[in-house]
C-alpha cells in the first residue's frame, strides 16, 4: 500500500487545510470544494486527509458499513443485530470523470430480479463512501446528472436507486470533496451552493516557501515511509484534536447575537435561499470546537463567512468568487460589536493559531491571472497601409459589451451522439425512451416492455411453472434513449473597422456575451476566433471555459480591414483539429459580421466578380491589388463548411437605413441561416436555425 504524504507536512495552503478539518470535525458542513490553478496540492491534501480520519466501526461483512452501535434498518444486507464489530480505517474513495451512474449508485441484476423477484444489488462508490470521504477531482469535468446524484445524496445522507419498480435504498453520509481548475470551466452555480465550503488555492510567490514545498517533495519521493515517520507525531496531534473537537462539538453553544450576525451578514451579501445561513452556522460551531471553545465567538462567524460565502456571491456565470472583506466587517461590527475579530484570514494559522499544524508561512496572496491578449496587437506594417471608407484606420481601443439578453436556441440538426449536455438532440444515456434494442454489452437501461414481448413465446418451452417469468438473457432489451447533448460552439467574430462604431461594436459584444452565457447553461465547449488587419487569431483555442472567453472579448480591439476569408479558413482548421480530438462532439459556427470582405479595394459579396473566374493567391487573406480577390477567396471558404456539412449561423451585425445583405449572402456560402441582432432575442421571432442539408439544397 503506498505510503500518502503526511496532511501536516503539506507547505501553506492553510485555507485547504482549515476547511478539510472543519469537515472533519463535523461533516454536517456539507463538503469543500478547492479552486485553483495546477500544481498547488489540491489533490494531496485531500487524499493526506484520510489518514487522519478516526477509524470507524463496522458490521462485520456489511458491505454499506452499517454502524454497529445503531445499524441502518433499511440496510440492503440487514437486518443486523446491535452489538460488536470491527474497527477498520476511514475510507477515502475516488470518483473517476469518466464513471458511470451505474458505477457511482450501484446496479441490479435485472436478471435476477424479473426471474426470481429478488433484489440482488450491486453497491456502486456511494455505498463505499458511507462514513468515509468521497473524493472527486476535476469535478467541473463531471456529467450533470452524476454531480446531481452525488449532491443529493450528500444532502440526504442516502442513496436511492430505482429501477423499473424495483427500490434499493442504503445510507451514504460522507465527506465530499471536490477540487477543479476553473481554466476548464466552472459549475453551474446551483451546483456551486451545494457544496458548502470552498476554497481559493494558488503557488506562493515566495521564494523560501517554493523552495520548502521542493525539498519536502524529493525528500517523500526518496523515502515515502521514512518521510511519513519523521511527521508522525504532527500527524497523531492532528487525528487527537479531530477526536477531541467531534466531542466537544454538541456542547458548543450558537448563541443569538452570533446568529444575529450570520443572518445579517447572508444579507448583506444578498446571497440566494437559505443554504448559506446554515452552513455558516455549522461552519461556525465547527470553528469553536477545532478552538477547544464551547462558545461561537465573532471571529468564528468571520471565519465561516470567508469560507462559505464566495462561490455563493456569483450573480452570473462570468463573475468572479469573492467577498468584499471590509463589507464585512462592517456588517460583524454593526450587527455584534461585542467580539472584534482579531485574526487576520490571510494569515498561516486560521482562527487559533493552526494547533496541530506544522508552522508554515501562509501563501501569497498575489494575483496569478494573466489577462488575456491572444490576438489582441495590431501586426507591425499595417499602419501605413490604405483603409477603405469608413473601415477604420488603425486599432482602436475595447469597447464594453452591452447588457446581455436572453437568446433563441440555436441547435445542430439531426441526431448527435455527443457528451451529455442541453442544445441538440442525441441518442443518450438519459433522455425520453424511443425504442428498444438488443444490449451491445453490459445491460445498462431495461426497456420492461420490449423484455416482456421478447420472453413471453417461449414460457412454454421453457417449463415454466410458477408465476415469475423466464428469462433468458437473450430476452433482455436495452432502452434507447433520446437526450440532449453539448456541442462546440465557435464563434468567428469579426473586429475589423466596419465593426468599430463604439454603440455597434457594444451591441454586437453584448449579443456574444448573450450567446455565451447560454453556451454556458447548455454546458458546451466553446472557441473564439477574431479577424482583422490582415489576420485571423485563434484567441481562444475550444475549452469549456466560457467566462474565458467573455474575458478575451472583452477586451477585444477593432479596427483595420475585413479579412474574413482569413478568418472563416482559420475557424475551418480549428474544426478540422478538434475533430480529431473528440470526434463525437459537433460543431456549430456563430460567425458575427456585416458580411463585408475587403483587401486593396472594397467589393461587395454579391457581385458578379466575386463568382468569376478569377483564381485566388493564397488562403491567408493578405494585402490584394484587386477588389474581387478577398470576396473570392471568402466565397471559396464559406464553401468549405457547406461542403462538410457544419452547421453556421450568421449574425447580421449591418447597421443603418441601407443594407446590402451581405451577411444574408455569406449564410447561403456556408449553408446556413442568418439573424439579425433583434431577432437573436428570445423574444423575437421563432425558428432561427435551419436544417443545414435543406439550406445548402435551397441555396444550390
Amino acid at each position: 500500500m503506498t505510503t500518502p504524504f503526511p496532511f501536516t507536512a503539506v507547505v501553506g495552503q492553510d485555507d485547504l487545510r482549515l476547511a478539510l478539518l472543519l469537515n472533519a470535525v463535523s461533516p454536517a458542513v456539507g463538503g469543500v470544494l478547492v479552486r485553483g490553478e495546477k500544481g498547488t496540492a489540491k489533490s494531496t491534501a485531500v487524499r493526506a486527509l484520510s489518514a487522519l480520519l478516526p477509524e470507524v466501526a463496522v458490521v462485520p461483512g456489511c458491505r454499506f458499513s452499517c454502524d454497529p452501535s445503531a445499524p441502518d434498518p433499511a440496510c440492503p444486507d440487514g437486518p443486523h443485530e446491535s452489538g460488536g464489530g470491527a474497527a477498520r480505517p476511514a475510507r477515502m474513495v475516488e470518483l473517476p470523470v469518466g464513471a458511470s451512474e451505474d458505477r457511482l449508485v450501484g446496479a441490479l441484476d435485472i436478471e435476477r430480479a424479473l426471474a426470481e423477484g429478488v433484489k440482488a444489488f450491486e453497491p456502486g462508490l456511494l455505498a463505499d463512501a458511507h462514513r468515509g470521504i468521497l473524493y472527486v477531482d476535476e469535478v467541473n469535468l463531471l456529467h450533470d446528472h452524476l454531480v446531481d446524484l452525488l449532491l443529493d445524496a450528500a444532502a440526504m445522507g442516502a442513496s436511492y436507486v430505482e429501477r423499473e419498480g424495483v427500490s434499493v435504498r442504503h445510507a451514504a453520509r460522507f465527506l465530499l470533496v471536490g477540487t477543479m481548475n476553473p481554466e476548464e470551466g466552472e459549475l453551474r452555480p446551483q451546483l456551486l451552493d451545494r457544496f458548502g465550503l470552498t476554497v481559493e488555492v494558488a503557488a506562493s510567490r515566495e521564494p523560501d516557501q517554493r523552495v520548502e514545498v521542493v525539498r519536502r517533495r524529493l525528500a517523500y519521493d526518496d523515502d515515502p515511509a521514512a518521510f511519513a515517520a519523521r511527521w508522525a507525531g504532527e500527524e497523531a496531534a492532528v487525528r487527537a484534536r479531530i477526536v477531541a473537537a467531534r466531542e466537544l462539538l454538541p456542547s458548543v453553544r450558537l448563541g443569538d447575537g452570533a446568529l444575529r450576525q450570520i443572518a445579517a451578514t447572508c444579507a448583506a451579501f444578498e446571497v440566494d435561499g437559505m443554504r448559506a445561513d446554515i452552513v455558516m452556522a455549522r461552519t461556525a460551531t465547527a470553528l469553536a470546537a477545532w478552538a477547544g471553545r464551547t462558545d461561537v465567538l465573532a471571529e468564528d462567524v468571520r471565519q465561516a463567512a470567508l469560507l462559505a460565502l464566495p462561490h455563493r456571491r456569483r450573480r452570473n456565470p462570468f463573475d468572479a468568487p469573492g467577498l468584499d472583506e471590509d463589507k464585512l466587517d462592517e456588517t460583524l461590527e454593526e450587527f455584534g460589536g461585542d467580539d472584534d475579530p482579531d485574526t487576520d484570514p490571510d494569515g498561516p494559522d486560521g482562527p487559533d493559531g493552526g494547533g496541530g499544524q506544522p508552522p508554515a508561512d501562509g501563501p501569497e496572496g498575489g494575483d496569478t491571472g494573466a489577462s488575456p491578449e491572444a490576438g489582441e496587437a495590431e501586426e507591425p506594417g499595417r499602419s501605413g497601409e490604405s483603409q477603405p471608407a469608413g473601415a477604420g484606420s488603425g486599432e482602436r481601443s475595447p469597447v464594453g459589451a452591452a447588457e446581455p439578453f436572453r437568446t433563441k436556441v440555436l441547435s445542430v440538426p439531426g441526431i448527435g451522439e455527443g457528451a451529455a449536455g442541453r442544445r441538440s438532440r442525441a441518442r443518450t444515456e438519459h433522455g425520453r425512451t424511443t425504442g428498444a434494442r438488443r444490449p451491445g454489452g453490459a445491460l445498462t437501461k431495461l426497456h420492461l416492455a420490449a423484455t416482456v414481448r421478447a420472453a413471453a413465446p417461449h414460457q412454454r418451452a421453457r417449463g415454466r411453472s410458477g408465476p415469475g417469468l423466464v428469462v433468458r438473457r437473450d430476452d433482455l432489451r436495452q432502452a434507447t434513449r433520446e437526450g440532449r447533448e453539448s456541442n462546440l460552439v465557435l464563434f468567428v467574430v469579426d473586429a475589423s473597422g466596419s465593426m468599430a462604431a463604439r454603440q455597434r461594436m457594444s451591441a454586437v459584444k453584448g449579443a456574444v456575451v448573450s450567446l455565451l452565457l447560454d453556451a454556458y447553461q447548455r454546458r458546451d465547449k466553446v472557441g473564439l476566433v477574431t479577424f482583422r488587419g490582415s489576420a485571423a487569431d485563434v484567441a481562444l483555442p475550444p475549452t469549456s471555459s466560457v467566462d474565458a472567453a467573455a474575458a478575451r472579448l472583452e477586451s477585444l480591439p477593432t479596427g483595420g480591414r475585413t479579412p474574413l476569408a482569413a478568418g472563416l479558413l482559420k475557424a475551418h482548421d480549428v474544426l478540422r483539429v478538434e475533430r480529431l480530438r473528440d470526434p463525437a462532439r459537433r460543431a456549430l459556427v456563430v460567425v458575427v459580421t456585416d458580411g463585408r470582405a475587403t483587401g486593396g479595394g472594397a467589393a461587395r459579396w454579391g457581385s458578379p466578380q466575386a463568382f468569376g473566374s478569377g483564381e485566388a493567391s493564397g488562403r491567408g487573406g493578405g494585402r490584394t491589388t484587386g477588389g474581387t480577390e478577398p470576396v473570392a477567396l471568402a466565397s471559396r471558404a464559406a464553401r468549405l463548411f457547406a461542403a462538410d456539412g457544419v452547421a453556421s449561423v450568421v449574425v447580421d451585425c449591418e447597421s443603418g437605413p441601407v443594407r446590402l445583405g451581405l451577411a444574408g449572402r455569406l449564410a447561403g456560402e456556408l449553408g446556413g441561416s442568418a439573424v439579425t441582432l433583434d431577432e437573436l432575442r428570445a423574444d423575437s421571432i421563432a425558428g432561427l436555425v435551419r436544417d443545414v442539408q435543406g439550406t445548402s439544397r435551397r441555396a444550390a
